[in-house]
C-alpha cells in the first residue's frame, strides 16, 4: 500500500492519496474577504487540486464544511450548489466552528475517488 503526499510541509500536506482515494483540505487565500469571495477561492482551489491529481468535483465522496458563522450557510450553499455537477452530490456535514485563522470564514475538507 502506497501513500502519496503532495505539497507536504512540516505540518500538513496539500493532498494525500491512498488506495485510489484523495484527501484534501482548503482554506481561503483572502483572509479579510467576505464569505462569497472566500467560498469561490476555496472551491476553485479544490477543483484544481482534484483535477491535477486524477480526480474531479464529480468524484467527491464526502465533504466536511466548517463555517465561522452558520448564518453564512445560504451564501455558501448558493455557490456549492452551482459547483457540484447535478446528480453527483457527496455525503456532507456542515458545522459552525472557531477556525484557526480569525479571518477565515470557511474551511473545506474533501475525500474523493481518483
Amino acid at each position: 500500500m502506497t501513500i502519496t503526499r503532495i505539497g507536504t510541509t512540516a505540518r500538513w500536506s496539500d493532498v494525500v492519496i491512498h488506495n485510489g482515494t484523495l484527501y484534501v483540505v482548503e482554506v481561503p487565500a483572502s483572509v479579510e474577504a467576505d464569505i462569497h469571495t472566500q467560498t469561490r477561492e476555496v472551491l476553485a482551489s479544490l477543483k484544481q487540486l482534484l483535477e491535477a491529481n486524477g480526480s474531479g468535483v464529480d468524484k467527491i465522496l464526502m465533504a466536511n464544511i466548517y463555517l465561522k458563522d452558520i448564518a453564512d450557510i445560504a451564501a455558501f450553499n448558493e455557490q456549492w450548489d452551482a459547483w457540484i455537477p447535478a446528480g453527483t452530490a457527496p455525503v456532507r456535514a456542515c458545522v459552525q466552528v472557531e477556525l484557526a485563522n480569525p479571518g477565515y470564514r470557511v474551511e473545506l475538507q474533501l475525500t474523493a475517488a481518483a
